[in-house]
C-alpha cells in the first residue's frame, strides 16, 4: 500500500509541513476583506464573520480532532483533513453569495482542524524520539513561513484573480501534500482501540464555541453574548465532572505547575503577541503613510522572526529544560512588544524591522518550546492531544486578544499614538509575568 511505502524521515516532515501550511496560509485572507466586501456587497462590519465561523470552527474541534487521531491512526486523519479542506477552499472560490461563503469557511475549519491537530504528532514519528525537539523545530519553520508569505502573496492574487484566488491557490498545495504523502513507518495508533467518547466531544466543542463566540458577542455589547458564556461555563463544568475510560484529554497533568502553566502562558502570550497583527497594520497606514506592499512585507517580518528562531529553540530544547526556553522567548516577546510601544512618530526603519523580528522570534521560540513540553508531558499514546492542546490554546489567546486588545486601544485618550504606546508597553509586562511563572516550574537541564 502508498501509506506504507518507504519515506525519507526529512521528506516526511516537509510534506506535512506542506500540508499544516494551509492553515497558516490564512493570513493571505485578511488582505481580501476589501475585495470581498465591494464584491459581495456586504457591510464592512460583516467582514468579521468570515474570520469568525473559520476560527470558532478549527479552535472547538482541535482537541477532538486530535483524541481522533491518537485513536484511529493520525495518517488517516491527516488525508482526510487535506481531502476535505480541498473541497472546502473550492467551495470558498465559487460561493455565489456572503451567507454561501461563511457556510465554507465553517467546512474549512473542520479540515483545518483535522490537519493541524495531527501535524506535530505526524512529524515526530519520523525520527526517534531523542530528536523530537529539533523535528518540532523545523516543523514550526515551515509553518511559519506560511504566516510570512501570506499577505504578500494574496495581494498579488487579489489583485491578478480577485478576492476567490486566496482560496484557490490552496488548492494545488492540498493536492499535492495528499498525493506525496506517506505514513510514518510506526503509526501511532495500534492494537485494540479505546471507545471514543462522543459525549465529552460533544461538550467540549460546545464548551469552547461558547466561550470564543461568547466573549465576542459580550464585548460588542449583546445580551446573547453573556448567554453563551454562561452556556460554555455550564457545557464546561459538565465535562470536567464527566468520566470516561478514554476521555477526549485527562485533566491530571494539569493539577501539576510544570503542565498547567506553560499552557495558561501559551494563552497569555499570543494574547498580548496578536497586538501586532491586529495594530501595526493601522500604524503603518496612518502614521509611517506607507502602501500596501511595502506595509505587507514589513508586517511579515514578525513571522518571518518566528521561522528563523524555530529551528534553534529546537536545538536547545533537546538539551534544556523547554520551560526555560519557553521564558526566553516570552521575554523576547516582552521586548519586541516594548519595542514597538516606543516608535513613536518617526523612529528608524531599522528600529521597526528590528522591533518586529524579535517580537516573532520571542514567539517562535515560545511555541517550539511549549510545544516540546506539552509533548514531553503526555504518553506518545496521546501525541495528537499534545499537539492539538498546543495549538487550541494559542487559537484561544489569539480570539482573546481581538477582543481585549480592541477594547483597551479604545479606551485610553490622547489620540492613536498614545493609545498604540500604552498598549505595547501595557502588553509588554505579561509575557514578562509568565516568563518568571515558567522559570519557576523549569526542572534541570536534561
Amino acid at each position: 500500500m502508498a501509506g506504507t511505502r518507504e519515506v525519507r524521515p526529512a521528506a516526511g516532515v516537509v510534506v506535512v509541513g506542506l500540508g499544516t501550511a494551509i492553515g497558516s496560509l490564512d493570513t493571505a485572507v485578511n488582505i481580501a476583506f476589501p475585495d470581498i466586501v465591494r464584491s459581495l456587497d456586504i457591510a464592512l462590519g460583516d467582514i468579521q464573520w468570515v474570520v469568525i465561523c473559520y476560527v470558532l470552527t478549527y479552535a472547538s474541534l482541535m482537541l477532538v480532532c486530535g483524541r481522533l487521531g491518537d485513536l484511529f491512526g493520525h495518517a488517516r486523519l491527516f488525508r482526510i483533513g487535506l481531502a476535505w479542506s480541498i473541497v472546502a477552499f473550492i467551495a470558498c472560490a465559487l460561493a455565489p453569495g456572503f451567507e454561501l461563503l461563511l457556510a465554507a469557511r465553517v467546512a474549512q475549519g473542520v479540515g483545518t482542524a483535522m490537519v493541524l491537530a495531527v501535524g506535530p504528532a505526524l512529524a515526530t514519528a519520523y525520527f526517534p524520539e531523542a530528536s523530537r525537539a529539533r523535528v518540532l523545530g523545523a516543523y514550526t519553520l515551515l509553518f511559519a513561513l506560511g504566516g510570512a508569505v501570506g499577505p504578500s502573496l494574496g495581494g498579488l492574487l487579489v489583485d491578478a484573480m480577485g478576492w476567490a484566488g486566496v482560496f484557490w491557490f490552496r488548492v494545488p498545495i492540498a493536492l499535492a501534500a495528499l498525493l506525496l504523502f506517506r505514513a510514518p513507518p510506526v503509526s501511532a495508533a495500534g492494537g485494540r482501540v479505546p471507545r471514543f467518547d462522543a459525549v465529552g466531544a460533544g461538550l467540549l466543542i460546545l464548551t469552547l464555541g461558547c466561550l470564543l463566540l461568547g466573549v465576542n458577542r459580550a464585548a460588542s455589547g449583546s445580551w446573547s453574548g453573556f448567554v453563551l458564556l454562561l452556556t460554555a461555563l455550564a457545557a464546561g463544568a459538565r465535562f470536567t465532572l464527566r468520566r470516561h475510560p478514554s476521555p477526549i484529554i485527562r485533566l491530571a497533568p494539569f493539577r501539576r505547575a510544570s503542565f498547567s502553566v506553560p499552557a495558561a502562558s501559551n494563552i497569555a502570550v499570543n494574547l498580548v503577541g496578536f497586538a501586532v497583527m491586529l495594530l501595526v497594520p493601522f500604524w503603518l497606514d496612518r502614521v509611517a503613510g506607507l502602501d500596501a506592499s511595502t506595509a505587507g512585507a514589513l508586517l511579515a517580518l514578525s513571522p518571518l522572526g518566528m521561522a528563523l528562531a524555530a529551528p534553534l529553540a529546537g536545538r536547545l530544547a533537546q538539551r534544556r529544560d523547554g520551560r526555560s526556553i519557553a521564558a526566553a522567548g516570552a521575554l523576547a516577546v516582552a521586548g519586541g512588544l516594548a519595542g514597538i510601544g516606543f516608535w513613536g512618530a518617526a523612529p528608524g526603519m531599522a528600529f521597526v524591522a528590528g522591533a518586529l523580528l524579535l517580537h516573532g522570534a520571542g514567539l517562535g521560540m515560545f511555541q517550539v518550546a511549549y510545544l516540546e513540553v506539552a509533548s514531553a508531558s503526555l504518553p506518545a499514546a496521546d501525541r495528537g492531544v499534545a499537539g492539538s492542546l498546543v495549538m487550541m490554546t494559542r487559537t484561544l489567546g489569539v480570539v482573546l486578544g481581538a477582543t481585549g486588545l480592541t477594547l483597551a486601544f479604545n479606551t485610553v485618550s490622547g489620540g492613536f499614538l498614545s493609545a498604540f504606546a500604552a498598549v505595547f508597553l501595557g502588553s509588554a509586562a505579561i509575557p514578562v509575568a509568565a516568563a518568571l511563572a515558567l522559570v519557576l516550574t523549569a526542572g534541570r537541564p536534561r
